[in-house]
Order: structure tokens, then C-alpha cells, then sequence
């Protein structure tokens, strides 16, 4: 998965997963249904798929987000082998990274989508069916509507190819003011923009990524997210704005924990999920350097209380 703040920067998983223990099974179940999901390369933490299940259940998170690149060289038997460790301890999938960089040229497109359609069928067998990525809210060169054009026939490619291994596509808008006039000409930095673009791509499995960040950022409120349906949401991020900061200063790969600053209303913004029937993967995309540095048990163990106590008011 393409790092954005790489991208941005160029611009301007020991133990056997068939041996997991009874210990490791989630005994708390939230009425709400959400799918508190880790996403480990958002958090500073770096596991091979096999220990990334132990401690997405030693911290108590119903779904993380696997490194799809790794079983590339797995075998059948190992693949699913994990696929039922997986599910004999209760977890589920988040939504992974499309693995293709369409932001770029027309060759590093093509590249990336020839080995994405090597991969597909992997990911099909073992219940993969959520991918996202998100949407650079400007442009050096291409206007509004040239943009437009390039991301619907990218995008539409990619979704297509997708829906043929029955999985979602969420497309991320990205709020920050900061970033949507970093260059020439402004891009989908809303809802309703990247609803837009979802209609002129035109392919049913392709939906919205949820980010509490871009959302406060983009000035939108409660009414905007009561406009989806469930079935629109491909994925959910929380997180926390830094303090000190107007909603107008905020940096897009600058950000906190969910409820570490208050800036955000999270309350409000969960609400809205829990009204229409949301019943997805959320997971934390704080962005944080911090948090980045800590050690990968520190850095699990702060995420899973920010995330438990950004939800617990739903009980």
C-alpha cells in the first residue's frame, strides 16, 4: 500500500498460527456491532501476518488489516491454514490497501495492476472482500474535471477487476485545507465530492472510506454522514486533530488517537454510524510520530484503549 506521507513528501508477522490458545478469544462484545480493526503499518507497528493475529487478540481488536504482500509465498495450505486460525478465534479482516498506485503514470498503473490480478485470487480464498485508498485532494497539472476523468477510468479498471474476487473498493476523501491548496488546482476533499466520483465510476462495489479527521476537517456535520447507507461504507477511520491548531491549520499526516485532543466530536460522529446501521471495521489512523516510536507492544496497547474508550459511550 502506497504510504501517503511518502507520497506526500515525494510531491511537495514466531508462533504458529494453528496453535493459538483459547486465551487469545475476545470475551467483550460492544451491542453496537462495530469491528474495532487494526491497522498496524497506521500505528507504528511492524509483524508478519502469523504474530500480527496473536496480538491483534492479546489487544483485544476484532479484525486487523494483514499484509497482503506476504502471502505471496505462501502455500495453499499455509494460507488457509491461517484462514481458520483467523476465524477459529473469532476475528475477522479489515479493509486492506488497493495495492495499485493509479496517482502516477499510465506504465506504474499498468505495472501495479497486472500483479494486483496475480494476487487476487489469494486474497478471494481466504475472505479478503474490503480494499481502500484515498484521493489526493489536488493536483499540480490536471484540472477538476481532467482529474476527474483520470480517476474515474483508473478507478473503474480496478474495481472491476475486484468485483470479479467479490471485493468492496472505499475511496478515502481527504479534508485538510492545508493539502487541497498545496498545489494548482483542488480536487474530492468532501463527501459529496467523492460521492461524485463514485458515481462517475460506476461500478457497484465501490464505496466511501470513512475518515473522522477529513470529515472534521471538511467542515461537515452529522447530517452528511446520516446521507449513507451502511452498505456505502467500505471502512471506518478514527482519529483525533492536534491542538493548538484551527481546523483550517490542521496537517493531513499530523494527527492524534481518538480522544487524545477533544477537537474532533467522535461522539456525534459515531452516533451517526450506529443511527444508519454500520456494522464495519473501525479502525485508528492517528498518523502520529510518537506513537510511532513506541515499541510495538506500547504502541498496540495505547491504540486498543483510544479506540475502546472512543466507543465504550455506545454500551
Amino acid at each position: 500500500m502506497t504510504s501517503r506521507r511518502s507520497f506526500l513528501r515525494n510531491v511537495g508477522l514466531g508462533l504458529t498460527v494453528t496453535s493459538l490458545s483459547p486465551y487469545f478469544l475476545l470475551n467483550h462484545k460492544f451491542s453496537h456491532e462495530f469491528k474495532l480493526s487494526l491497522n498496524p503499518g497506521a500505528i507504528g507497528v511492524s509483524l508478519n501476518n502469523e504474530d500480527l493475529l496473536l496480538k491483534a487478540r492479546e489487544y483485544n481488536f476484532n479484525a486487523f488489516v494483514p499484509n497482503i504482500y506476504e502471502f505471496k509465498d505462501w502455500t495453499n495450505t499455509k494460507l488457509l491454514g491461517y484462514h481458520d486460525a483467523v476465524k477459529s478465534n473469532g476475528m475477522s479482516w479489515g479493509a486492506v490497501g488497493l495495492p495499485v498506485e493509479f496517482r502516477k503514470s499510465q506504465s506504474k498503473f499498468d505495472g501495479d495492476y497486472e500483479q494486483m490480478s496475480e494476487m487476487l485470487s489469494k486474497l478471494e480464498r481466504i475472505g479478503i472482500t474490503r480494499m481502500s485508498t484515498w484521493i489526493m485532494p489536488t493536483h499540480a497539472e490536471l484540472n477538476y474535471e481532467q482529474n476527474m476523468a483520470l480517476h474515474a477510468a483508473r478507478l473503474r479498471k480496478a474495481a472491476k477487476l475486484l468485483g470479479d474476487f467479490n471485493i468492496k473498493l472505499g475511496l478515502e476523501y481527504v479534508g485538510p485545507k492545508t493539502l487541497r491548496e498545496s498545489q494548482q488546482y483542488p480536487f474530492v476533499s468532501s463527501l459529496k465530492e467523492v460521492k461524485e466520483l463514485i458515481n462517475v465510476i460506476g461500478e457497484e462495489n465501490v464505496g466511501v472510506q470513512l475518515d473522522a479527521f477529513h470529515w472534521y476537517c471538511a467542515g461537515e456535520s452529522k447530517k452528511d454522514l446520516l446521507s449513507l447507507s451502511p452498505q456505502e461504507i467500505i471502512t471506518v477511520d478514527l482519529n483525533d486533530a492536534k491542538a493548538g491548531r484551527t481546523r483550517d491549520q490542521q496537517l493531513d499526516w499530523e494527527r492524534e488517537l481518538p480522544g487524545a485532543s477533544g477537537l474532533i466530536d467522535l461522539k456525534t460522529f459515531l452516533e451517526a454510524l450506529v443511527e444508519i446501521g454500520y456494522d464495519g471495521p473501525i479502525r485508528a489512523e492517528p498518523f502520529n510520530n510518537t506513537l510511532n516510536e513506541l515499541e510495538n507492544d506500547a504502541a498496540l496497547a495505547a491504540t486498543s484503549k483510544a479506540m475502546r474508550g472512543a466507543v465504550e459511550f455506545l454500551d
